[in-house]
C-alpha cells in the first residue's frame, strides 16, 4: 500500500545487519536470462545505476555498505517466525516492489540468514499498469543487492462473474504465489500488510456488513492452497516502513515503485485510504491501532466460537468423513448454536459461506422439516455444492 506517514511517531530506522552493493543492477531470473549490469534502470522517473554486485559462496552479497533496518520490523519479522509451530527449511517474499514488501524482502534477507532459513523472492507480474515491467526489473534489482533469487509469474486476470477487478487481481496473486513457492520448494510465504492495512480492511468488512470472523480481518497466519502465509507485520505501522525504506534508498539509491491505483479513489480500499481515512486521522489520531486491536479481540472471540461449534457438531453423531449430522441432534442447539455449527460444517466441506439471507434461508428449511418430519426431502444449492436432507440426516455434496 502507498498511504502517507500516520501522525504515530515511529522507531527511527537503524543500521543492521544486511549489506548491499552501493547501487543496484538490473537482473532477471527467468530461464535463458543472466544478471546484467551494463547499463542503468530507469523506473517511472527513479534510476537504478549500474554496478557489479558480487555475491559470496554463502549466497549473500559481497558488499561494504551496510544497509538500514529497523530494529522494530527486524524484532516483529524474528518473533513471527520463531513463533511458527516448526521453522521452515525455506522461506519465500510476496515481493510487488512497493515500499512495504521491499522492506519485508531486505528484513528477512538478514532474519532467515540468522536464523538458517533459505529465502526466495516471488513476484506476480499483472500487467495491470503500464510501468508493470519495470516494476519487474526494479524488483529484480533489490534481488540482486540482496544476492536472492527473484521468480516471476506473468498473469493475466480476468473478472468472473460477480467478482470485481481487486477481488480477481487478489485470487489470481495467490494462485501464482502459491505455483511459485511449491517450484522453490517454499513452504511459507511471508507478506507485508501492515496496521494500516488491517485497519482499512476492518473497515471494509464492516461497511460489508461481515460477521465476526470477516471483522478479525487478516491474520497472522493463514492457510490457503496448501500454503502457509505468514504476515509479521500487522501491528507495525506503516511510517516504520517508509523510514526504513528511506534509510535504504540513502545506502544504496534503490527506491520502491509507486503503484498509483492505490490512491485512485475509484478503487473501494483506495477510497477508504484517501477520503475516509483523512477525516479519521483528522478526528482520532490513534484510530488505526485502535481498530487493529478490535480486529485482534474479534479473532479471539472467532477462535472461541471456533472451538465451541467443534465441540458441538462432535455431538451431532457426524458421518466418517464429517460431510453429514443428525437433524435430530443439531434441532436440541439454541437458535446461536445452531447457526454457528451449520457456518462450521459449510467451512470444513469446503463450501462458499452463504450470505446472512441464504443462511437464515436454510436454517428455516432445517427446522420446518424437522417439525414436518424426516420423510419430506429437501434441497439447497450453494456454489458449487448442494445441501439435502434424507432419513433425519443432513448431507452436503460437492457439485460440478
Amino acid at each position: 500500500m502507498n498511504a502517507h506517514p500516520t501522525p504515530d511517531t515511529p522507531d527511527q530506522a537503524e543500521s543492521g545487519v544486511s549489506h548491499c552493493a552501493s547501487a543496484a543492477p538490473s537482473v532477471s531470473t527467468e530461464k535463458g536470462a543472466a544478471p546484467s549490469a551494463a547499463s542503468s534502470v530507469s523506473t517511472a522517473g527513479q534510476t537504478v545505476l549500474p554496478a557489479t554486485a558480487s555475491v559470496s559462496a554463502a549466497g549473500r552479497p559481497a558488499s561494504t555498505v551496510a544497509l538500514p533496518t529497523s530494529p522494530a520490523l527486524t524484532v516483529a519479522l524474528r518473533d513471527a517466525l520463531q513463533a511458527l509451530p516448526a521453522r521452515p527449511a525455506r522461506l519465500a517474499v510476496a515481493l510487488s516492489g512497493g515500499a512495504d514488501s521491499a522492506m519485508l524482502a531486505v528484513h528477512a534477507a538478514a532474519v532467515a540468514h540468522d536464523l538458517g532459513i533459505g529465502l526466495s523472492l516471488l513476484h506476480v507480474h499483472h500487467g495491470l499498469q503500464d510501468a508493470a515491467d519495470e516494476w519487474g526489473r526494479q524488483v529484480h534489482a533489490l534481488g540482486a543487492l540482496l544476492g536472492l533469487p527473484v521468480q516471476e509469474a506473468r498473469v493475466q486476470v480476468e473478472q468472473a462473474a460477480g467478482k470485481g477487478i481487486e477481488a480477481a487481481a487478489r485470487d489470481a496473486r495467490y494462485a501464482a504465489l502459491a505455483r511459485l513457492a511449491q517450484a522453490e520448494g517454499a513452504t511459507h510465504v511471508l507478506l507485508a500488510h501492515h496496521r494500516n492495512d488491517q485497519a482499512e480492511t476492518v473497515l471494509l468488512r464492516l461497511l460489508r456488513g461481515t460477521g465476526l470472523l470477516g471483522m478479525a480481518a487478516m491474520s497472522p497466519v493463514s492457510q490457503r492452497d496448501r500454503i502457509t502465509y505468514v504476515r509479521p507485520w500487522l501491528a507495525q505501522d506503516r511510517a516504520t516502513i517508509l523510514l526504513a525504506a528511506d534509510a535504504v534508498r540513502h545506502a544504496c539509491g534503490w527506491q520502491p515503485v509507486q503503484d498509483p491505483t492505490n490512491a485512485d479513489p475509484r478503487y473501494t480500499r483506495a477510497a477508504v485510504r484517501e477520503l475516509l481515512a483523512p477525516v479519521l486521522d483528522k478526528r482520532w489520531p490513534g484510530w488505526r491501532a485502535i481498530v487493529a486491536r478490535h480486529a485482534a479481540h474479534m479473532a479471539e472471540a472467532a477462535q472461541i466460537l471456533d472451538e465451541v461449534a467443534r465441540e458441538d457438531f462432535a455431538r451431532l453423531d457426524p458421518g466418517p468423513d464429517g460431510a453429514s449430522f443428525s437433524l435430530k441432534a443439531w434441532r436440541e442447539l439454541s437458535p446461536p448454536r445452531q447457526s454457528q455449527v451449520l457456518r462450521f460444517w459449510l467451512q470444513q466441506n469446503g463450501a462458499r459461506m452463504p450470505t446472512d439471507a441464504r443462511l437464515r434461508d436454510l436454517l428455516r428449511q432445517l427446522r420446518e422439516l424437522h417439525s414436518l418430519g424426516h420423510d419430506r426431502q429437501l434441497r439447497v444449492r450453494q456454489p458449487g455444492h448442494v445441501v439435502r436432507c434424507h432419513r433425519g440426516r443432513v448431507w452436503i455434496e460437492a457439485q460440478e
